[in-house]
């Protein structure tokens, strides 16, 4: 019996990583005790924002680190993944809420920058790299991704061509902006925007307003950043044209604080929903051939699981591939309609076997061996049949 298991990361519990490892340690011991042969085949997958990168070194790439300026201007030691001539890029590992000492405040909101995350895109150039697969998602600034721009060269100018302090709010300031340096090896390299957001840069739907009180900004901080980037919009056109306005108003604009807007308008990244990207360069669909099972989950499977995320991107893959998926999760929220409809032919939450969900974030590896044992008794002999099996 050939299982492959492809979860997410059980957020504030286990890396998607550890999810899988967890499983296939129990399904093992439930199919040894029910005398099945067993293979397991671990594909740690994400939705493009964190857990992209451990689901690319466990696809084979090679992580590497590099020293970069986290979002309060501190040197960092930040991963990323190289394979051949293509990277995949964490934006949370340079720039993320995760980085700032304490909670964030109306000051970090204003004066984070995502500086870092052009240093990662320049350190996997100097690898040769040429593809570039950028995962947003968790970061702390709201600066339209003018940090990025500067990490790879770029110097935004006040009108005494004084560079401009890092963060979303120093663009009040920006007057114009020297393109002289920017790496030359850009030219050369394609990216990638992993990125399930659709929100436009500015605006009631924009980075600010949605975004910016997630990274501590107040109602005043979050009108004085929609005009600070507004000026970096109209800036940025005077450079480059037309595109740049063009850009603004693009779906995936606002993710990760704007940085998707300077990826898209200066950098002509190609934005396509994160799972996709994420199941491409793991090749998820390939390495189903010949599987008896799939097994996916998530922390919480709820009706946003619905809308794209990562459970639902394998049961789509398992459907084509014409192999039986379940899923795995801390709790879920879908009723029996609403699972069948998704595709998986069974849903284990660990609240199945501990209704106490503090527990279950606490406890979530011993709850998944425990789980997979069950699965791998009573289930792997039987994937292939319609019949549902319950915990």
């Amino acid at each position: 019996m050939r299982v492959v298991i492809a979860p997410d990361k059980f957020k504030g519990s286990l890396s998607a990583p550890d999810v899988a490892s967890r499983l296939s340690a129990g399904l093992r011991q439930g199919a040894e005790a029910a005398g099945q042969a067993f293979e397991a085949t671990l594909i740690p997958v994400a939705d493009g924002g964190e857990g992209t990168l451990d689901a690319a070194v466990g696809s084979g790439f090679t992580r590497r680190t590099a020293t970069v300026t986290g979002p309060l201007g501190q040197p960092v030691q930040a991963d990323f993944a190289v394979r051949g001539r293509e990277a995949v890029i964490e934006m949370a590992a340079a720039s993320g809420l995760a980085l700032l000492p304490g909670r964030p405040t109306s000051d970090t909101a204003k004066t984070a920058t995502s500086l870092g995350t052009g240093e990662l895109i320049r350190a996997a150039l100097d690898l040769g790299c040429r593809k570039i697969i950028l995962g947003v998602g968790g970061s702390a600034n709201t600066d339209g991704g003018a940090g990025v721009l500067q990490g790879l060269g770029a110097k935004l100018l006040d009108a005494d061509g004084q560079e401009l302090p890092l963060g979303g709010a120093a663009l009040a300031r920006l007057d114009w902006i020297d393109f002289s340096g920017l790496d030359v090896r850009l030219e050369e390299a394609r990216f990638v925007l992993a990125s399930d957001v659709d929100n436009s840069l500015l605006g009631a739907e924009g980075a600010p307003a949605i975004f910016g009180p997630q990274k501590g900004a107040t109602p005043d901080d979050v009108t004085e950043l929609d005009a600070a980037l507004a000026r970096f919009v109209d800036v940025l056109a005077n450079e480059i044209g037309d595109r740049a306005v063009r850009a603004a108003k693009a779906p995936g604009a606002g993710a990760a604080g704007g940085a998707g807007y300077a990826a898209i308008a200066a950098l002509a990244a190609t934005r396509r929903p994160g799972i996709d990207v994420v199941l491409e360069f793991t090749g998820l669909e390939e390495r189903l051939a010949g599987a008896d099972l799939v097994i996916t989950g998530e922390g919480s499977l709820d009706e946003q699981s619905l809308l794209g995320k990562t459970p639902m991107g394998v049961a789509r893959a398992a459907a084509r591939a014409n192999v039986p998926a379940v899923a795995v999760c801390g709790r879920t929220t879908l009723d029996a309609t609403q699972i069948n409809e998704s595709g998986f032919r069974q849903v284990y939450p660990l609240t199945a076997l501990e209704s106490n969900v503090e527990i279950c974030i606490a406890e979530a590896g011993r709850l998944l061996e425990e789980l997979g044992r069950h699965i791998g008794v009573h289930l792997i002999e039987s994937a292939t049949t319609k019949e549902p099996l319950n915990v």
